[in-house]
């Protein structure tokens, strides 16, 4: 299975730290990884085929200056698709003039919906599959943009059509929120003032997130296993849907 990981926050966050953790799990995790992160309606997206353990592209985010406040990631352990980067997460499409980003952990068995020409996946996972889907369900139910609130009602009734087919952990924004849906396994932690020092699982960092922030500054970080050992994580239950907005759960599904 693979590992995911989300950012939101109410104020450009740097990623980085939590980013140099999760990448090394890609130990377990070899068939490639990605990471995705808005910069205003502009979205970056770096991927690679390699474990990002190894990957000279992750070398490259762990010194990128990233300041975003919706970012997604994704290690992959394929069980659908070849690894190929074509295959890996996070993807990235176009409805109502926003850029939307997606990335899945599970397993989708005979998962083979009906696609329009407006979304079609280009590799050959069902994870992307099923975010075409969802982006085709999604225009087809709204003319324009909706509410985060709409939004999260709307995915709430698609999202259960998918996970009948099996496993849906995933993680999806287009810029404003960032929605996380857990069928077996998501955690979340809330950063807010009075911050504290925090101690990643899976390397010997630390950081004292109080000579890094302000007072009024909160991110939301979503993972599929706790990043660090000394932060109160809240596990998500099976069917769950959330909508962060600028660091907080703004609305739910399930």
């Amino acid at each position: 299975m693979c590992q995911l990981l989300g950012m939101n926050g109410n104020t450009p966050t740097d990623i980085v730290f939590s980013f140099s953790g999760f990448a090394q799990r890609s130990r377990e995790h070899a068939d490639g990884f990605g990471i995705a992160f808005f910069e205003g309606r502009g979205v970056r997206l770096f991927v690679d085929h390699l474990a990002a353990a190894d990957s000279p592209v992750a070398e490259l985010i762990k010194r990128y200056p990233i300041q975003s406040r919706n970012t997604i990631a994704h290690i992959r352990k394929a069980t659908q698709g070849r690894v190929v980067l074509e295959n890996c997460h996070p993807f990235v499409r176009e409805l109502w003039g926003r850029y939307w980003v997606f990335a899945h952990n599970g397993n989708l068995v005979d998962f083979a919906p009906k696609l329009h020409a407006a979304f079609r996946p280009v590799g050959d996972t069902d994870s992307e599959r099923a975010f075409c889907w969802l982006m085709q369900e999604l225009a087809k139910s709204h003319a324009s943009m909706p509410s985060v609130a709409e939004l999260t009602h709307t995915l709430g009734e698609l999202v259960p059509q998918v996970a009948t087919h099996g496993t849906f952990n995933f993680m999806l924004s287009q810029g404003d929120a960032l929605w996380a849906h857990c069928t077996t396994k998501l955690q979340y932690l809330i950063r807010q003032h009075p911050f504290g020092r925090a101690r990643l699982q899976d390397e010997d960092i630390e950081v004292d997130f109080a000579d890094l922030t302000q007072a009024g500054d909160r991110v939301v970080v979503v993972a599929t296993e706790p990043l660090t050992t000394d932060e109160p994580w809240v596990p998500m239950h099976k069917g769950q849907l959330l909508a962060f907005v600028d660091g907080a759960v703004a609305c739910q599904a399930g």
